[in-house]
């Protein structure tokens, strides 16, 4: 089947996926994470999107941002994946790509943002990295719990609304990383990135179907009936 082209929508939020090839670790030591670390602030402010959230794990990089223009996220992760993977490569003497193909994105209903972020701060635990969210060095969680100031960062408004100052919305992310999230919701999100669905509520999808040609959700099983459309 034919891919489905990336669908990026300026002004909205994008859960992005990249992953290593083969399951190839996509960083080696903390010399690593940081140089990537550093070459996505750059190139996300060479192109102006903004990075809401990030879970930097061994064998994969989940994102959260919001690009200005639809072309921007592209931008960003191509001059971002190649700067990397060049660098990486001199460093131990590797040669070829690190990346699994293209990256992979989902346009994230505003309404979902939240449970967006705390499934990236809540990646490194997930994946047996940390003993929480707060122990983990190389995601946003820190920030967003007010451990330290984070300059890739730009806090998105949902996190924004969580409190009038700093100190209420750290206390409110907190107790919302506390709940911790249903193994549907982590499943769904995942999902619709790796597969370029689109993710949030059936009006959302609606809405955002109405500007574009390409399909946001997949096919229900079986045949086609006639020309009949699926329900959202």
């Amino acid at each position: 089947m034919a891919r489905l082209p990336r669908l990026a929508v300026a002004g909205l939020a994008h859960c992005v996926a990249l992953r290593g090839h083969s399951g190839r670790p996509i960083a080696e030591d903390d010399h690593d994470r940081q140089a990537a670390i550093d070459m996505l602030r750059e190139a996300a402010g060479v192109t102006g999107v903004a990075v809401h959230g990030y879970a930097l794990l061994t064998e994969s990089l989940w994102l959260l941002v919001t690009p200005p223009e639809g072309p921007a996220l592209g931008r960003t992760l191509q001059s971002f994946g190649r700067r990397y993977v060049s660098a990486f490569n001199r460093r131990h003497g590797a040669r070829g790509t690190l990346w699994e193909g293209r990256y992979r994105a989902t346009v994230v209903d505003d309404e979902r943002v939240l449970g967006a972020l705390r499934h990236l701060d809540l990646a490194a635990v997930h994946a047996g990295l940390a003993a929480t969210a707060a122990d983990w060095p190389w995601s946003s969680a820190m920030a967003h719990l007010g451990v330290r100031r984070d300059p890739l960062l730009a806090p998105h408004a949902r996190y924004w609304g969580l409190g009038n100052t700093p100190f209420e919305r750290e206390a409110a992310y907190r107790a919302w990383l506390a709940e911790g999230e249903s193994q549907d919701d982590a499943r769904a999100l995942e999902s619709a990135t790796l597969h370029g669905w689109a993710y949030g509520s059936a009006a959302f999808v609606s809405a955002l179907q109405a500007a574009t040609a390409r399909p946001l959700l997949p096919r229900a099983p079986g045949r086609p009936r006639g020309k009949k459309t699926v329900p959202v």
